[in-house]
């Protein structure tokens, strides 16, 4: 191989690894932020970030971007990058989008969903029954990707728009809003009754009623939120 072709893939492959580290960094971050180890409103200081995950300033500025298109960071003038706050009004946009896309990802999915994955989703309700079992009612998972429900039934619907949409710009700030919300906003033996009717619509690949199941599901949810921000409304008056 010639100097210059060695150079190529020299630098090809400092490419990789800094890609890699930025891959790793977001994945770490995003964990922080959804946790909450960086509250809602703080600022990120980049350079302490770098110092604290031993990373150089370009895998740094690559993961900060991501975040930013996750809407998990916002940019401030004067202030610079600090974690969005979710505000209830936000999440009940959040919400209102969910409900039409996702019933579109149901009734797609009634399509395009394999034997093997509907065998997949009904083992993955009943390891979250036994769950709800064994906490006597009081939570659902904190789930992520395949251990949601949700994540899975969007990835059966082949459509690659939707997947983008609301497994990569949504999805994160949901699994914020589910690990710090309060408990009055969680009804998970109802949630898991209602995800074995549409697991039922899916086996029968009913994309009418799947559809319609799914958008009533996001819109209860919905509306334990606006519950709340009316009561907090009420309180502060």
């Amino acid at each position: 191989m010639s100097e210059q072709g060695l150079k190529l893939k020299s630098v090809d492959s400092q490419g990789e690894k800094e890609g890699t580290k930025s891959e790793n960094l977001t994945e770490q971050l995003i964990d922080q932020i959804v946790k909450g180890s960086y509250p809602a409103g703080s600022k990120i200081s980049e350079p302490e970030l770098a110092k604290y995950y031993g990373v150089s300033r370009g895998p740094l500025r690559e993961a900060m971007m991501r975040l930013e298109s996750m809407g998990l960071v916002e940019r401030v003038p004067h202030v610079g990058a600090r974690v969005v706050a979710l505000s209830q009004e936000k999440l009940i946009e959040i919400y209102a989008v969910r409900e039409a896309l996702e019933g579109m990802a149901a009734r797609l999915a009634c399509a395009h969903i394999t034997d093997e994955e509907i065998a997949g989703l009904e083992t993955l309700l009943d390891a979250h029954h036994q769950h709800i079992e064994q906490v006597e009612g009081a939570s659902y998972f904190h789930q992520q990707g395949d251990f949601d429900f949700h994540y899975r039934v969007i990835k059966a619907s082949r459509n690659t728009k939707l997947i983008s949409l609301l497994c990569d710009e949504l999805y994160h700030l949901l699994r914020m809003y589910r690990y710090q919300s309060q408990r009055s906003h969680s009804r998970p033996e109802q949630a898991l009754k209602e995800h074995f009717h549409l697991l039922s619509a899916l086996k029968e690949r009913d994309g009418e009623l799947a559809e319609m199941l799914m958008r009533r599901h996001i819109m209860r949810s919905r509306q334990l939120i606006e519950q709340q921000l009316m009561k907090d409304k009420e309180t502060a008056s």
